[in-house]
C-alpha cells in the first residue's frame, strides 16, 4: 500500500509518523483510551462516544500534519482535552451539561474494578468509594482535572501529560499535587 503521507522529518517521535500510514491500527490502539479520557472527564457517555469519534476523525484530517514531536498518544489527547474543553462550553449544550453531569453509573464503574470472585459488599463498596472519587474529580478546576485523568485514568507519565495539555512538567506537577490533595481532602471528609 502506497503511503499517502509527505516526506515529514520527524524530530523526536519517528516511529509515530510511521504508525499514521495505517490509521485504523492507530485509531483500535487509542480509541479505548482516548474514550475512557473523555467519559471521566464529561461523565456521559453519548458525548463521551461522540467526541472519541470526532477525535479520531479530526486526527485522521490531520494525519498529513503530525510532524513527531510528541507521541501519537500525546498528540491524540491533545485533540481529545481540546474537544473536551469545546464541548463544556458550548452554551447551547449548558441545559444538557446540568442534567447529564450526575455522573457515570457507579455500577459501570465499579465493573471496571470488581472481580467476578468479589462478595457484593466488596462491591458496593467499591461502587461508593469510585462514586465518591468520582465527584471529588469533578468538583477539581478544569486543568487539575485534565491532569489527574491523564495520570490516574490513562497511566500517561508528566512528561506526555505537559505534551497532551499544552503544559510545562513543573506545571503539571503542580497541578497534579494539588488535585491529589483535594480528591484526597474529599474523600475523607465522606
Amino acid at each position: 500500500m502506497e503511503s499517502v503521507l509527505p516526506d515529514i522529518a520527524p524530530r523526536a517521535f519517528p516511529q509515530a509518523v510511521a504508525e499514521l500510514a495505517d490509521f485504523d491500527t492507530v485509531a483500535r490502539a487509542y480509541q479505548p483510551g482516548i474514550f475512557r479520557f473523555v467519559l471521566a472527564s464529561l461523565r456521559d457517555r453519548d458525548a463521551a462516544e461522540t467526541i472519541t469519534q470526532e477525535c479520531l476523525l479530526r486526527a485522521y484530517q490531520a494525519r498529513a500534519d503530525f510532524r513527531g514531536d510528541a507521541s501519537l498518544k500525546s498528540w491524540l489527547m491533545r485533540i481529545a482535552i481540546n474537544l473536551v474543553r469545546n464541548h463544556l462550553r458550548d452554551a447551547r449544550l449548558k441545559f444538557w451539561r446540568r442534567t447529564q453531569l450526575r455522573g457515570v453509573d457507579a455500577s459501570v464503574a465499579a465493573a471496571w474494578l470488581a472481580d467476578e470472585q468479589s462478595s457484593p459488599e466488596a462491591v458496593a463498596q467499591a461502587r461508593q468509594r469510585i462514586q465518591s472519587i468520582w465527584s471529588a474529580v469533578a468538583q477539581l478546576p478544569e486543568k487539575q482535572r485534565i491532569v489527574f485523568l491523564l495520570r490516574f485514568g490513562e497511566d500517561m507519565d508528566l512528561l506526555e501529560i505537559a505534551d497532551a495539555a499544552g503544559m510545562r512538567e513543573g506545571t503539571v506537577k503542580t497541578h497534579l499535587f494539588r488535585a491529589l490533595q483535594t480528591v484526597r481532602k474529599r474523600i475523607e471528609a465522606v
